[in-house]
């Protein structure tokens, strides 16, 4: 991806993070709303600087189907409210012990364990009441979209791929297991998002099998890049603190396969997820234009 060509998807993940963001502010309870501790802290992570990827594959998904884009946003911000929630516990003692994350410090860090904890329980609550309200789609599609979400975030994805990467730290290198964990910890929220907006939109079941596929390959070719970043990045540009998933042994594509090779399954999987939305032609262009942003970022 040529650097203009990588600034143009930049500024148009931008706007739509712009609106994303607007939508999210109208949603989340207001800061000082009793009790404001908790609100405060579920601000903080919320609004610390993500990229809103999975918001905007959501909204990009539904738009390549003409889905309704009120309804869209509002799904998207869900999806949000929920990996925002599996941030802040992954950066729990417990778990990651991380003390930045996108650049500020990590909510537990700011307001302490339990209040991060109960932010996390919070905002995952808070994407479910979002998806229960009344949408412009029949209540059977949303239904679905809830069933699509609740099945990516429990134990056969999320939940299931951070237990196994838990388990999995100082161990041996081992391909299956990694895979397992990328596939499962980052990329089954990846591949629900596209999929729900998908489904929001009425896609067909042959259209929803080919958004699945460009969404599995981007979630992994995704979780690779961020696997590269922590070798080559650094805390500035990265947002987090860099270097430690080699400090604690756990399993990366760099450790298992090396940074070359790892650059080059990226690249193929970007490929794979392009072929995939072939048949739509220039309709799938902003989707093809972000799987390629996606390994080509610096941050």
């Amino acid at each position: 991806m040529t650097p203009a060509a990588c600034q143009t998807t930049q500024s148009y993940l931008e706007e739509l993070r712009a609106r994303v963001d607007a939508e999210i502010d109208r949603l989340m309870p207001p800061a000082n709303e009793f009790p404001p501790s908790i609100h405060q802290a579920m601000r903080h992570s919320v609004f610390a600087g993500g990229k809103r990827l999975r918001p905007i594959l959501c909204l990009e998904a539904g738009r390549l189907f003409g889905g309704n884009k009120s309804s869209l946003l509002r799904l998207g911000c869900a999806i949000e409210f929920i990996h925002t929630y599996s941030l802040i516990h992954d950066d729990l003692p417990a778990l990651d012990n991380d003390d930045l994350r996108r650049g500020k410090p990590t909510c537990h860090v700011a307001f302490g364990e339990a209040t991060a904890i109960l932010a996390g329980d919070a905002l995952l609550t808070l994407a479910f009441e979002t998806l229960s309200v009344p949408q412009a789609i029949d209540k059977a599609r949303r239904l679905r979209v809830i069933q699509e979400l609740a099945f990516a975030i429990g134990t056969n994805g999320m939940i299931g791929g951070q237990t196994v990467d838990l388990e999995a730290s100082g161990g041996e290198a081992d391909g299956p297991k990694l895979e397992y964990i990328h596939s499962k910890k980052t990329g089954a929220l990846i591949r629900a998002a596209v999929r729900v907006g998908g489904i929001d939109a009425g896609a067909s079941d042959a259209d929803l099998e080919r958004i699945t596929v460009y969404g599995e390959r981007v979630g992994l070719a995704f979780q690779i890049a961020d696997d590269l970043l922590d070798v080559s990045g650094s805390a500035a540009s990265l947002g987090k603190t860099p270097g430690k998933d080699g400090r604690q042994k756990k399993l990366t594509y760099p450790a298992v396969h090396g940074v070359e090779v790892s650059r080059r399954i990226a690249a193929q999987l970007v490929g794979e997820a392009q072929a995939a939305l072939e048949i739509y032609g220039e309709r799938a262009h902003r989707l093809n234009e972000i799987a390629r942003y996606l390994v080509a970022r610096e941050a």
